[in-house]
């Protein structure tokens, strides 16, 4: 197999430990339209696809799915830099990477504003050289769309390529576009929750990306 030259990451659960936000973000704004609630549960099922998916249950009904979001994006601003921290080490494997030569890019269901906001609050910004993010695609994960675009962008050769991330969503995106997928098991999800995915690697700490790709 190709030694790896490029890596692709998801940002929300992978990089960055925001899960407890998006939860409280998307109970606060059922509550705030008087909406019957859900768990905990039911959210995280959806988490990895955009903002339009999750709420899709309201989509027909006029300029909804609309007042939704923009609640969520309120509250989730809001409350950003007070609720979101890094992964222990994943700043230092990221950079340690970019040492390596390794090509790196963002592909997240989050649209750019949003992916900035936590890339830049945890100095990874500079570390990224592309972002893909769901306001600039058509179809977004699980399509295979935002990877392929971030493997072209970069010159990438998907068989030198793999998505790092910790949702099925990302394994199912990766896979479909050709990519090798390897799955978190530091994020909200367990190996169980992921194993249908079927991932080339499990990672259960960020520096065992570093092993895999100098292997």
């Amino acid at each position: 197999m190709p030694k790896l030259r490029t890596v692709l990451f998801d940002l929300d659960g992978t990089l960055i430990d925001s899960v407890r936000l998006i939860l409280d973000s998307y109970h606060h704004t059922l509550a705030t339209h008087g909406l019957p609630p859900r768990t905990d549960a039911e959210w995280l099922e959806g988490v990895g696809t955009p903002l339009a998916a999750q709420f899709r249950a309201w989509q027909d009904t006029a300029g909804m799915l609309e007042e939704l979001i923009a609640t969520y994006r309120e509250y989730n601003l809001e409350h950003h830099d007070r609720m979101v921290t890094v992964y222990p080490g994943v700043v230092d494997v990221v950079r340690e990477l970019k040492r390596d030569g390794i090509s790196t890019g963002l592909v997240t269901s989050k649209n750019r504003t949003g992916a900035l906001r936590g890339l830049t609050l945890v100095r990874l910004e500079s570390l990224m050289d592309v972002l893909v993010c769901a306001d600039e695609v058509d179809n977004p994960k699980p399509h295979p769309e935002p990877v392929e675009k971030a493997v072209r962008l970069l010159g990438a050769d998907p068989a030198t390529t793999v998505y790092v991330g910790d949702s099925i969503h990302d394994m199912r995106s990766g896979r479909a576009a050709g990519v090798r997928t390897a799955a978190v098991l530091w994020g909200p999800f367990g190996r169980a929750h992921l194993e249908g995915a079927q991932p080339d690697y499990w990672l259960e700490k960020p520096e065992e990306l570093l092993a895999l790709v100098r292997e």
